[in-house]
């Protein structure tokens, strides 16, 4: 029984009353602003699933609506049409998909699953559901064949017969093939699984039957017996038809292929081994790898392709799975890069009986989808449209945009485009089924992934769909080549050095910055001009150990900014002095070593700066946990669980560089005390930081950094020192062209003590969570605003830091910018995730930002000044309102989320969003109807709760954490929009609005379409009078009730599906939707009754004929003599 706790019931009592209008703190700003945002406003649902199907397992295609599906192993079943229609259900068992067969041109799938289910799918409808389930209980199912325009379904099991379902009503039928008749009678061992049926495509009474062990049966349906048997010493794996039904081909787990007449005497009349060394003495040549599927397939005017998977010789180690299409006297072998799951070919005709003029084979493989088109020379491959390749390198980390700069798509399109590979095929891509949905949803959507090796994928996310714009691999800044060659060979080496961990983006001035596992950040500009960049500037973050100076050792202080040597400069000249334990050489000896040749970077993201925080005492930099980047200041500030630096990428130096607890200054709320055996910090003398607070009238005054003659700041690349004062004589910064320095990572670990017991407590050190630049009140009761950096760390604190920064123009390259440490504002439980600023009506207050302008032009500094246009900042709020309503800082930890009002600093709203678990991913969206914080909970709840207010708004048990992926990827933007990895392949998108819930329907697009079928080959008059040619079969009469009687209950069980009339009823929403189902129905109905008025016409056409010639004859015949005949 849980235990009664009074205090927890009052501490609810507080919470409750803190987060309702009557908070006593500033009455008059609970009554400002009128929330217009409520609970009806929200809903969430699923939208679309982008990316490859994990683990594909299965696969079948719609000659006649030309739509692809593909079945996985978790019971995943996505269908694909023309680029932008695809679609994804999912099986509730969640076995795997065995095998799939599309009922032709009729708008419907039958899937078998590896739980012995079999169930129709409805394709009719935007959003496909199951119409009936059939689960055998007493036999596995292996293999399903549906005849073209039959509705009688064979399974084959593992037991060696085969059952007959319908597939109108998805009841079986009486009629069973045992596999006891199906062999001879003097076979005394079982055939095994069914491993192969299919119909003699000339005659449909006819069935073959393949059992793995080798033995294949020609049953006659009508008889109920075995026309002939054909006997092979190794285990089949597949069976094809030549189309004119005389022939079977087989293939064989010895890597053979063998041809048979169907009225052949026990022998093959061919065998083949076509990766198999054939040896000069006639004996059979060396057995090779099984062949797992061979497809046999006819042309009007050339030779037949057989196309097989598998079947290598066994000495073929290492080589890469191969797809073998022969065609006449040539062998063409395909290589792949990935396991070979399944393959179709795609012909012209869904028709079995007539010639297959095969155009493309769909190649399945266990991480793409490769279609080759068969009618040119060297089988090019088609260029996918489908965005399969998210997995190409493991995904790290996502961004999602919504809402972007209209210009943005096509500027990243544009550079992309260049980047497409040559050689692939001229012709349409054959998967052309289905109709794109109708949606109004216009605005423009861009998905950011970054990836293990290093890229970052820009993809166009707009209505729904999912296209790559862009791609760009970061690690062409670092010198792999020697990062490889210098590693020693018993040392750890990374998987992924290179992978992406964190990215900031800012639309509207392009400018990017990734901060890689390898602790560097690399800074992007965009450009639409080639340029070749001379040098790269880097600037290297190191912490320097002293005693005196840091309580922390090696975590208090930060990350120490240093540069490596020059070529020819010895290190201590250069370099700052080095720790006693350490030399300067492997100081930072485990660094990725960057590029010093002149490097051409092609139009896109072009590197502006690299920044990288080095090794230490044989120990390597602590991780980077937060990133941001301002556009209009200039400004890139990332951390980690030492402490933070902001750099100023315009003048290419380090602007402040420190410790979490000097952020603090003297009221740091943890009152840590020093650790012996270090002297505490001294605080008063020489090295304590001149200037932390500052009256107001000093704020316009520029900082004095520079005590020496070297005090004005010179060109970036001219390779000076600067030493700036302010808050201790440790720091130094130089920014040079950088030598080329061997990657190698130190082993020793021949530390001090003093960085022993910094390994001890570098659990519990106050890391930096999460960055926000605004324009703000940077103090309490200030009257003016200031540019600002808030800052939050993993204890829950928000620091503020006020940026003064020089004017713009030429004063922005020259001047220094000065960072101040006002104070905390806040603390809250958990770490903090989220910081946002709103304005006295509750709008969100976007960072400022520098609208894109070309980098790279060559125009004079006033022409460029032109096109920079900055970001106006909004009016003073003192002037227009009292300044102590003027705006809200939000602030999101773990745990809770705040409102405080500025510049009071008083929070003014509270709300605790979970006790018992913690928050994965929270962002300050804007709805269409306005602001909201939107929460995924690690408990798998999805939360929204409105602003300034913060009312629980939504809270849906949406899916809990099963993975570290989801966690890592999941994110919300604006407009009700949210994404994650749900597979390692896969993204799903979600939304959590109602009026996209709404729409959607109509954004969705449509895989079937009204397509007629074609027209059945033409018999030939000689066929129609000998009796060649395909011979029909009434299956009805065969395996109907009447004639077969019904079959044991306890075999099989029915299960009505949700996608009956009802499901389909409920599918479309609204009245359109209505009208639009009544539509199809109509034209359907039209169309049926068009086709019978047809029939009918014909028929009485042929009555009319056969009397007239009956006619004829008699009156020919009528005055003869029967010797007269």
């Amino acid at each position: 029984m849980k235990k009664f706790n009074i205090r927890k019931v009052l501490d609810g009592l507080k919470e409750v009353s803190s987060s309702t209008p009557s908070v006593q703190v500033g009455p008059q700003e609970n009554h400002l602003i009128q929330e217009t945002l409520q609970s009806e406003h929200f809903q969430l649902c699923k939208t679309v699933r982008h990316g490859f199907p994990y683990q594909p397992s299965s696969m079948a295609f719609d000659p006649v609506q030309k739509i692809l599906a593909i079945g996985t192993q978790s019971g995943a079943l996505r269908l694909f049409g023309r680029p932008g229609v695809e679609c994804y259900c999912q099986h509730e068992s969640g076995a795997a998909v065995i095998q799939l067969q599309f009922l032709i041109n009729e708008g419907a799938l039958v899937s078998a699953l590896a739980d012995d289910s079999v169930h129709l799918w409805n394709l009719r409808q935007k959003r496909p559901a199951i119409l009936h389930s059939l689960k055998f209980n007493r036999e596995r199912i292996t293999f399903c064949h549906l005849p073209f325009q039959s509705k009688w379904l064979y399974i084959g099991t593992e037991r060696g017969n085969i059952h007959i379902v319908n597939v109108e009503s998805f009841m079986l039928s009486g009629y069973v093939i045992m596999w006891n008749k199906a062999i001879e009678l003097s076979s005394k061992a079982h055939p095994g699984p069914v491993v192969h049926i299919s119909d003699n495509p000339m005659d449909e009474g006819k069935l073959i039957i393949g059992f793995e062990s080798g033995i294949v049966v020609l049953w006659d349906l009508k008889s109920k017996k075995a026309d002939y048997r054909y006997t092979y010493d190794e285990a089949i794996h597949s069976v094809a038809w030549h189309h004119e039904g005389k022939q079977f081909i087989c293939s064989h787990s010895d890597g053979t292929l063998t041809i048979w007449n169907i009225r052949g005497q026990g022998k093959p009349i061919q065998t083949i081994t076509p990766h198999g060394k054939q040896p000069k003495d006639g004996k059979k040549p060396e057995p090779c790898k099984p062949i797992l599927k061979v497809e046999y397939k006819t042309t009007r005017n050339g030779d037949p392709f057989i196309i097989l998977s598998g079947g290598l010789s066994y000495d073929t180690v290492g080589r890469r799975p191969c797809l073998t299409v022969m065609h006449g006297k040539s062998t063409a072998v395909l290589e792949m890069d990935y396991p070979i799951v399944d393959f179709l070919t795609l012909c012209e005709t869904p028709y079995p009986n007539d010639f297959q003029e095969p155009y493309a084979v769909v190649v399945l493989l266990e991480k793409d989808l490769v279609v080759i088109d068969l009618a040119q020379n060297g089988y090019p491959i088609f260029e996918n449209p489908y965005p399969l390749t998210i997995h190409e390198s493991p995904v790290t980390c996502c961004e999602y945009f919504a809402d972007c700069p209209v210009d943005l798509i096509p500027a990243l399109y544009s550079v992309g485009s260049r980047q497409k590979r040559q050689g692939y095929s001229k012709k349409e891509w054959p998967i052309s089924g289905g109709n794109w949905g109708q949606g109004t949803q216009s605005y423009p959507e861009i998905i950011i992934t970054g990836h293990a090796d290093g890229t970052v994928k820009f993809w166009d996310a707009s209505a729904i769909m999912l296209q790559v714009l862009y791609k760009l691999k970061t690690a062409k800044v670092f010198d792999r080549n020697r990062s490889k060659e210098d590693k020693g060979s018993n040392e750890v080496s990374d998987e992924d050095p290179f992978a992406i961990q964190i990215m900031a983006w800012c639309p509207e001035s392009r400018m990017l910055c990734v901060a890689g596992v390898s602790a560097n950040i690399i800074i992007y500009r965009f450009s639409k001009l080639e340029v070749t960049t001379e040098v790269l500037l880097e600037v290297r973050m190191q912490y320097e150990l002293n005693d005196i100076e840091s309580p922390d050792g090696g975590g208090g202080g930060g990350e120490q900014t240093s540069a490596l040597p020059t070529p020819g400069a010895s290190p201590q000249t250069s370099g700052p002095p080095s720790h006693p334990s350490t030399s300067s050489n492997n100081s930072d000896g485990g660094n990725m070593p960057c590029l010093n040749t002149p490097l051409k970077q092609s139009p896109g993201y072009q590197v502006d700066l690299v920044v990288q925080l080095v090794w230490v005492s044989g120990e390597p930099p602590q991780q980077i946990t937060s990133l941001a980047l301002n556009s209009s200041y200039g400004l890139v500030v990332f951390g980690n669980s030492n402490g933070l630096a902001v750099v100023d990428y315009v003048q290419k130096t380090v602007v402040l560089n420190l410790g979490t607890v000097e952020l603090y200054g003297s009221n740091d709320p943890y009152q840590r005390q020093p650790r012996s055996p270090r002297k505490t910090r001294q605080p008063s003398g020489g090295n304590k930081p001149k200037v932390i607070r500052r009256r107001k009238d000093e704020l316009k005054k520029p900082l004095n950094f520079l005590s020496t003659s070297e005090d004005r700041c010179k060109s970036p690349t001219s390779g000076n020192v600067f030493h700036w004062g302010k808050y201790s004589n440790r720091e130094n910064v130089i920014v040079k062209n950088v030598p080329l320095i061997p990657y190698h990572r130190d082993n020793s670990f021949s530390r001090s003590r003093s960085s022993s017991v910094t390994s001890i407590d570098k659990e519990a050190r106050e890391a930096i969570s999460s960055f926000h630049f605004c324009e703000t009140f940077a103090r309490k009761g200030d009257s003016i605003l200031t540019p600002c950096l808030f800052v939050g760390t993993s204890l829950g604190t928000v620091l503020v830091l006020a940026l003064t920064l020089p004017p713009a123009g030429e004063q922005r390259q020259l001047q220094p910018v000065i960072i101040s440490p006002t104070g905390m504002l806040v603390r809250l439980k958990g770490s903090i995730l989220r910081m946002a600023i709103l304005d006295s009506t509750g709008s969100q207050l976007s960072p400022a930002y520098e609208a894109w302008y070309e980098p790279n032009i060559t125009a004079d500094g006033e022409e460029r000044e032109k096109v920079r246009k900055r970001r106006p900042v909004s009016v003073s709020p003192s002037t227009s309102q009292d300044f102590n309503e003027s705006q809200y800082a939000v602030v999101c930890s773990e745990k809770q989320a705040k409102v405080i009002s500025l510049p009071s600093q008083i929070c003014i709203y509270k709300h605790s969003i979970t006790e018992t678990s913690f928050i994965l991913r929270a962002d300050v969206v804007q709805m269409s109807q306005g602001m909201c914080v939107a929460c995924f909970c690690a408990n798998g709840h999805i939360m929204t709760l409105s602003l300034p207010g913060l009312r629980p708004l939504m809270d849906v048990n949406y899916l809990p954490l099963t993975d570290m992926r989801i966690a890592r990827t999941f994110c919300f933007t604006n407009l009700g929009q949210a994404m994650y990895l749900c597979s390692p392949t896969e993204i799903q998108r979600i939304t959590y609005s109602q009026d996209t819930c709404e729409n959607l329907q109509e954004m969705l697009g449509e895989l079937f379409t009204p397509v007629e079928t074609p027209e059945a080959p033409n018999r030939g008059f000689f066929k129609g009078l000998f009796g060649g040619g395909a011979q029909s079969l009434d299956r009805e009469e065969l395996f109907g009730e009447l004639a077969a009687g019904k079959a044991s209950r306890s075999l099989a069980q029915h299960i009505p599906g949700p996608g009956g009339i009802e499901g389909m009823k409920g599918a479309a929403s609204g009245v359109v939707g209505e009208l639009a189902r009544a539509r199809i129905a109509l034209d359907e109905r039209g169309q049926k009754l068009g086709e019978l008025e047809e029939r009918t016409a014909a028929m009485m056409a042929s009555a009319d004929s056969f009397s007239k010639h009956a006619h004829e004859m008699m009156l020919k015949c009528k005055d003869k003599k029967w010797y007269q005949f």
